[in-house]
């Protein structure tokens, strides 16, 4: 028997978390057939409830299946390895997949208790309140002002005074104001990768979201300009839900409060981060965070 240790950091606190190569191979199946884990929170606890949730693009079957509750105010991130469906379940959360003609979304799923599928939900009014950044950094090609003020001046119903102090609110909570404010009519395209990020992330949070969805974030991002934004999504939970997909199992380590790992389109395993790192209940989660495959 070969032991093995999987050091990460949860949050600045150094984990060493034995594992052992004695368990079945992920290629020939679980040991145990332990469903997902989710926490038990109260209905008012919820930022989103999905159950049986099912994605098809054309003859694929995406997603299957997925029942999970995700907590307010918590950070939340999906890990797998690619093609398992973490980032189609991230879109089903604002109804970016409503943009992909080859797309059909089945099951329930709920924003705060409302159907986001019922008759009359608006999807551009929910994606508002679930704002997304993606995971390359996306500017429009306008000042770094108009940038952020982009979907406020949709809003329609904000002064030039009112818009401007949300501008620079915005900038400020996304940890840029100080680098830019004696350039903000310069373009944002112009910025550096992780301030064009924190720049998406500005522009979304000026219209006041309930939650921020990161698909990747930092996947084209040095290490220095990743720090930045990980201490951001750690800052942002005070105020907001954050739900992140990344590949990189120390970032989900170190920010998230609860990690759910997608494999082939299921819902393998939810719950704590800790408990998930240190102590998963399936073969195949712990294949996959200590680098077996994926």
């Amino acid at each position: 028997m070969v032991n093995m240790t999987l050091k990460t950091t949860f949050q600045s606190h150094e984990i060493d978390a034995p594992m052992t190569e004695a368990l079945p191979s992920w290629t020939r199946g679980r040991a145990m057939a332990m469903p997902p884990l989710p926490p038990n929170f109260e209905e008012a606890q919820l930022a989103f409830r999905s159950h049986g949730l099912n994605v098809h693009y054309g003859t694929n079957h995406a997603l299957r299946n997925v029942s999970i509750d995700i907590p307010q105010r918590q950070v939340t991130a999906f890990i797998g390895p690619s093609g398992c469906g973490k980032s189609t379940f991230l879109r089903c959360l604002n109804r970016m997949n409503d943009l992909i003609p080859t797309a059909k979304v089945s099951g329930d799923l709920r924003f705060h208790g409302q159907d986001v599928h019922a008759r009359g939900v608006n999807p551009v009014i929910l994606r508002r309140k679930v704002g997304m950044v993606f995971q390359k950094p996306n500017p429009f090609p306008k000042s770094i002002f108009e940038n952020v003020a982009y979907g406020l001046r949709l809003e329609g119903n904000l002064s030039k005074a009112q818009i401007k102090d949300r501008v620079t609110e915005a900038l400020a909570a996304a940890h840029l104001l100080q680098e830019v404010e004696n350039r903000l009519d310069q373009p944002g395209t112009a910025l550096s990768g992780g301030q064009q990020q924190r720049l998406c992330i500005a522009r979304a949070l000026a219209v006041k979201p309930d939650v921020i969805l990161m698909d990747e974030p930092c996947s084209a991002l040095d290490p220095l300009a990743t720090s930045k934004i990980e201490d951001l999504i750690i800052e942002l939970r005070q105020q907001y839900t954050v739900v992140i997909v990344t590949h990189n199992m120390q970032q989900a380590a170190r920010v998230s409060d609860y990690t759910a790992f997608f494999y082939l389109g299921e819902l393998v395993e939810y719950g704590p981060t800790r408990q998930i790192f240190e102590n998963p209940g399936d073969d195949r989660t712990e294949a996959y965070i200590t680098g077996r495959f994926g």
